[in-house]
């Protein structure tokens, strides 16, 4: 770890004038404390390092989202295949969320990648944020509607697990997913301040929730003397059932379960501005939340497999979340399925609203910098709740939208929901990418900072990974395939990318982009370092 280095000589970097940034110029002549970003420091420093542990674990609950989606990831490979793709997904994932904390720490802005790339790009810094900045706010306000609906269909299972006859229909999930999205943005707007104790709540259900669920599906199977998986099933018993006939690629296929599950490294990058001393509190939050996230899903994957008595079951269940199913099985009985999911239920529930001051935190950088439609208006922060009042409101309209498309098309849906790893992953490497081809040279070292080789062999990694597995995540999930089976992320990441480069040749001559402050004390405001 390093110190943070100081340009004593150096001036801020400017570029040419955007009205929107004004006041940024009078603040930094008139030496109005800002904070990294350039900006007036207008958020109030809610979070303490125990509140920004809890939003990781909470709005990136790994467990959870691993079980729920089980029933996708046994096709590559079986329960082996789960298992290893998963562990291997997390390695990449861990050297990703190094070299992201190392930016935090070096730069602890809010617009997080958005402010990296632009940094980190040198010259071409303002195009690069601009895409990076995109992405990444279509990564978070798709990541969100993503979330709100797995917690819609957790709660229509609920109900129909403990009502048989009760057939599901997609205006329950719809009806369910309204409320909780609105439910989630009136915590946001009106309840800045208990935000973290929210969280901090969250994350020891989180911690509760899945010691609970491992502990019963470990143990009662044996008290209802059902016989457990086998150790080579479990372990070894490799099943392609992909129509893929090379296992190579089918394992790489499936990592995308594991990167779906751990994929949310900048997610507290995100909070910069709300938490005091960022620059070494944000390295230590991340580090806890993909410490606990892999331990916690690893074993949670384990007690799962070995308890499931029949995959066909699970398969051709009509409950909408599969661990409805798994957990009858594991449980014995429907009403301790229920009562599992409902211990799940409390954590994701709260991730709906992680996942929603993320969104529309990285929305509300964007707009500051004139980067989006209507930009002064969503900028504004409300003086009364202290919070990008517009952009919370907007991140609820957008991803109500999304839910009406679930209406018309689950496969309109979940090519929505499917690009939001390549826009994650697209976001980060546009930020690390220059950082690796500037000799790791444009960024002045933060609390944390990976020395010499070490750096450049952790970003590499990073950056041949993203390119590589944005490729591999965007064939088809299995062959053959038809029009509801097609993989559309790739449509959909060129679609919305090109509406992104339009908006840029629209906007490019007033957008400036995130500024780069000298870290001196007498400018930044009091802990924004």
């Amino acid at each position: 770890m390093a110190t943070i280095k100081q340009k004593p000589t150096q001036t801020p970097i400017t570029h040419e004038k955007s009205p929107t940034l004004s006041s940024i110029d009078d603040a930094l002549s008139s030496e109005i404390a800002v904070n990294v970003s350039g900006h007036k420091q207008e958020l109030q420093r809610n979070f303490n390092l125990l509140s920004l542990c809890g939003f990781g674990i909470t709005a990136g609950n790994v467990w959870f989202a691993l079980g729920g989606s089980l029933h996708v990831a046994i096709f590559n490979g079986g329960p082996p295949g789960v298992i290893y793709e998963y562990i291997v997904a997390s390695v990449f994932y861990w050297i990703i969320a190094a070299s992201i904390a190392e930016l935090a720490s070096a730069i602890p802005s809010s617009g997080g990648v958005y402010h990296w790339a632009t940094i980190t790009g040198g010259r071409y810094g303002r195009a690069c944020g601009w895409f990076a900045g995109w992405w990444n706010a279509l990564a978070w306000l798709v990541a969100f509607g993503s979330i709100v609906q797995i917690v819609a269909a957790e709660t229509v299972s609920m109900y129909a697990v403990m009502h048989d006859g009760f057939v599901t229909k997609q205006w329950h999930v719809f009806i369910t997913y309204i409320i909780i999205t609105w439910i989630s943005v009136a915590i946001v707007l009106y309840m800045n301040r208990a935000l973290p104790s929210i969280q901090i709540i969250g994350g020891f259900t989180v911690i509760a929730g899945v010691l609970i669920s491992i502990l019963v599906c470990a143990i009662m199977p044996h008290v209802n003397k059902q016989p457990y998986a086998s150790n080579f099933s479990v372990w070894r018993y490799w099943q392609n059932q992909t129509g893929y006939s090379s296992s190579g690629f089918v394992f790489m296929a499936g990592m995308l379960n594991g990167a779906y599950a751990v994929g949310t490294p900048d997610l507290l990058s995100h909070l910069a501005e709300e938490v005091p001393h960022p620059s070494r509190n944000l390295p230590k939050a991340i580090l806890f939340q993909f410490a606990f996230g892999f331990f916690s899903g690893f074993f949670y994957l384990i007690s799962l497999l070995y308890g499931i008595t029949s995959f066909d079951d699970v398969l051709a269940s009509s409950y909408l979340s599969p661990l409805a199913e798994i957990y009858r099985q594991t449980a014995g009985t429907k009403t301790g399925s229920a009562g599992l999911l409902f211990v799940a239920f409390v954590p994701t529930f709260i991730s709906c609203i992680g996942g929603c001051v993320t969104a529309s935190r990285i929305f509300w950088t964007l707009a500051r910098d004139r980067a989006t439609p209507f930009s002064h208006f969503f900028s504004n922060v409300n003086q009364s709740t202290h919070n990008p009042f517009r952009a919370i409101v907007f991140s609820g309209v957008f991803i109500t939208i999304l839910g009406c498309i679930y209406v018309g098309s689950k496969t309109a849906f979940q090519a929505f929901v499917g690009s939001c790893m390549i826009f994650s992953m697209l976001s980060i490497v546009t930020a690390i990418l220059p950082q690796l081809l500037s000799g790791r040279k444009n960024v002045v070292p933060g609390w944390f900072w990976m020395r010499g080789i070490t750096g450049f062999i952790m970003n590499g990694i990073v950056c041949a990974y993203i390119i590589v597995f944005t490729v591999i995540f965007c064939f088809p999930f299995s062959l053959p395939i038809d029009a509801a089976t097609m993989n559309y992320t790739s449509l959909m990441v060129g679609g919305l990318s090109l509406f992104v480069l339009i908006f840029w040749f629209v906007r490019q001559g007033t957008y400036v982009g995130p500024r780069e402050v000298v870290l001196d004390a007498h400018v930044l405001a009091k802990d924004a370092l």
